[in-house]
This record gives structure tokens, sequence and C-alpha cells, in this order.
């Protein structure tokens, strides 16, 4: 059974209009589960619907957390300070925040919990983040190494000095930074290495945990501390989604328009946010991009650097190979069905031989989006410029910005889906 195809007529205007950008995927979880054990209502404004937090809302509910749909972008939460014992395995699709966080947050269980998820999540790794959480004290296993993933809690962790590698996926330590909150001790986690990684991301984190009424510290580079004080439950606004707007802004640098998102980049906290400057610089974009800050964005600024003046080579991706799919090999592989020579990859390195001369040219080449959402918004900027360039599965938006294909027809993009 073949799958849906988009096809994207190159524009001839500068692209011009307003937009309206889902609320932060990385943000809205990470404000589900904190409201959701805090004790009491919490009102969340801004929240995206998507995939991935459909997936987060019911797992909540499958272990009594009552959530309210109060309208398209509002959702009010009631905790009791508990999580129940789900009567079911929580299915969480492909949703790496909601599996990563959830996998952490069921130690507050008294009893069994199995996590799972869709054929893609099953091969994602989470075997280090088990690791840290038996260190914890916490009963968790996977056969694989990846999910499903079994957790026998017993509503109760030790807290203390925890010791994290600093190649971890900030997302298992923003994981262990939620939890740690729940304890009855402080708890200070030391990154190996002697240096946080994607520190940005672990901030929104920390932004959120403090909002809830949770005293977060980052004494050095190497340190996290978190105060045991539970979550108290709060009113909180979701920020726009940055990694969104990283399409919209490359949209612009693109065919020369102007896109009002109804923010400045300055304005928005998460570390994608960064890209901004980086796009803006085009088509004069550095020789190389460091991306461990802004991971969601490396696949944006890659076909964006498709078109630069030189080639850009982009390094600190290393993990981007355990995201939705290998974003390194998905980017390289639609860069080379353009053009054979278009990129290459060295080690963790991808670098992008810029070719200009690509703009107006025929490139009859199907992109495999991989299932995953950032790889097919990305690719739909290369189809603006260069003439025969089909997205496949274009659905898989839906993970994080459902409207994405009606946004750039909006914009007078011709967005065909053929199902």
């Amino acid at each position: 059974m073949s799958l849906p195809v988009a096809r994207i007529a190159p524009v001839a205007a500068a692209l011009t209009g307003a937009v309206t950008l889902p609320g932060s995927k990385s943000v809205t979880n990470r404000a589900l589960l904190v409201a959701a054990l805090a004790r009491g209502t919490s009102t969340l404004t801004g929240i995206l619907r998507s995939d991935d937090t459909r997936y987060m809302m019911a797992a909540l509910r499958a272990m009594g957390v009552r959530i309210e749909e109060v309208d398209d972008t509002t959702v009010r939460v009631t905790g009791t300070g508990t999580l129940d014992v789900p009567a079911e395995p929580l299915f969480i699709g492909n949703a790496g925040t909601a599996m990563r966080f959830l996998t952490a947050a069921v130690a507050l269980v008294r009893g069994r919990v199995i996590l799972t998820g869709d054929e893609h999540m099953q091969k994602r790794p989470i075997a280090p983040l088990l690791e840290t959480l038996r260190a914890m004290g916490v009963d968790a296993a996977s056969p694989t190494g990846c999910p499903p993933v079994t957790v026998n809690g017993t509503g109760h962790f030790d807290a203390g000095e925890i010791e994290v590698s600093g190649t971890l996926s900030s997302q298992y330590i923003s994981a262990i930074m939620m939890l740690a909150a729940m304890g009855d001790a402080p708890t200070r986690i030391r990154i190996g290495g002697g240096k946080i990684g994607a520190v940005g991301y672990l901030q929104i984190t920390a932004a959120v945990m403090r909002a809830f009424g949770v005293r977060v510290d980052f004494p050095s580079e190497a340190e996290i501390t978190i105060q045991p004080t539970g979550y108290t439950a709060a009113d909180y606004a979701i920020e726009p989604d940055a990694s969104a707007a990283t399409y919209l802004w490359a949209a612009e640098a693109l065919t020369g328009g102007r896109i009002d998102i109804g923010t400045a980049p300055k304005n928005m906290n998460q570390p994608d946010a960064h890209a901004h400057a980086l796009i803006a610089a085009f088509p004069n974009m550095p020789a190389e991009i460091y991306g461990a800050q802004m991971q969601d964005a490396i696949p944006t600024l890659a076909v964006l650097a498709a078109f630069n003046k030189t080639p850009v080579r982009f390094t600190g991706i290393e993990n981007l190979r355990v995201k939705e799919c290998d974003r390194i090999a998905a980017v390289h592989q639609g860069l080379t069905r353009i053009d054979p020579d278009l990129s290459s990859v060295e080690g963790d390195d991808l670098i992008v031989h810029a070719r200009p001369d690509l703009a107006g040219q025929t490139r009859d080449c199907l992109i495999d989006s991989h299932a995953d959402h950032r790889i097919a918004m990305s690719f739909a900027l290369a189809a603006l410029r260069i003439n025969g360039v089909t997205i496949e599965d274009p659905d898989c938006v839906s993970k994080t910005f459902p409207a994405y294909w009606d946004v750039l027809g909006d914009l007078g993009v011709q967005v065909e889906i053929t199902r």
C-alpha cells in the first residue's frame, strides 16, 4: 500500500502574510506532566494540539489525572500529587518526550506500568534513562534497550547524588529533573564529562518547574540541584513553537518574503529560536554550525544551506541519530536525492555542499520523510525553489504542526496531497 505524497509547486513571488504558530511541543508536554503531578487545578493556555500531546494527555488520564479541554488551545488539569496504576499498557505512539518523561514519572505509581509505542518508537533507545532510574532504586527494564519498558513503581525513589553522562539526551535529564521534585530529599544531578550538552532544553524544563513552585538551580556547568517541594497548581501560558517558526523564517529567506508569526525570536526561550540569526545570514551562512543547542532546527538549516553561497558543516548533532528517525541519515538521503553531490557525512558531521544554482531547476525526486515530521516540513522548503520535489507521507506533520500544509497554502504555496 503506497503512502500519501505532497507535491509542492515552486513559488514565483515572495511569501508574505501572517501565521499563528502552534504552541511549543516541548513546553506543552512538560507543562502537562508537571500540572498532572501538582495538587489542585492548573490552567494551561496556548497548548499544542498534536499527536505527541494527545498521547501525553491520554496516558495521564489513564493514570487518574483529570484533563478538561476548554478550547483548542486551553486545558484544565486537575491532579492529586499521585499517579494511579493504569488498567492497560500506556501507548505513546512515537512521542519521544512523552515516552521519556513518563518512564521516569511512573516511578511514582504503586504498581506495574508498561509503556510502549509504535514501530518507530520501538527502535528508539531508552536504556541510558533506565540505567539512571535503576541507580535511583527504581525497578525499570526493557529487554531490547528500547520500548516497551516495564516499571514496577513503589511511589518512591532514591534522591541525593545522581551522576549522568553529559552525552545523554537532554530529554533523559529533563525526565529525572521533573521526577526529582517529587522526592523526599534534595537531588543533585552531576553531569559526567564536566559540562551539560544541550543546556537550553534543560532551562526550558527548569522554567516550567519553577512556574509550578519548584526551586531548580544550576550551580555550575556540571550540576543541577532540585528541591523536593512537589508541585503547586498554577496557571501557565505556553509560548509559540520556535521549531515550527524555523520553517517560516527559512521560507522568508528563500523567497525574499515577510511572514508575521506574532512574536520576535528574542521573546522565545526555546533553544531553536537561536536558529533565526543563522537563517537571517542566508545566503552567507557560516562555514560551520554547532547544532547541539538547536537540534530540531538542524533539518531546516541543512535544507536552507543547500542554497547557500558556500558549503556548511553541521557539528555537535550526534543526538539527531536517535530522534524520530536517524535525522543525519535522513537529511543526507533527501539532499542526495535532489543532487547526488549535495551532501556528505563524516562521522556524525553533516556537510551540505551549497548549490545555489539549483534554484529554478527541475529535479524529479521523492523525499522519504521516514514518518518524521521535521524531515517532511524541512524538505518542503526545497520544493519552494526546485521543481519536482515530492514529499512522502506528508500526514506525519500532525506530530507537531497539524496545519503546516494549510499554512503554506494560505501563504500562496500550491500544495497538492494525493492519498
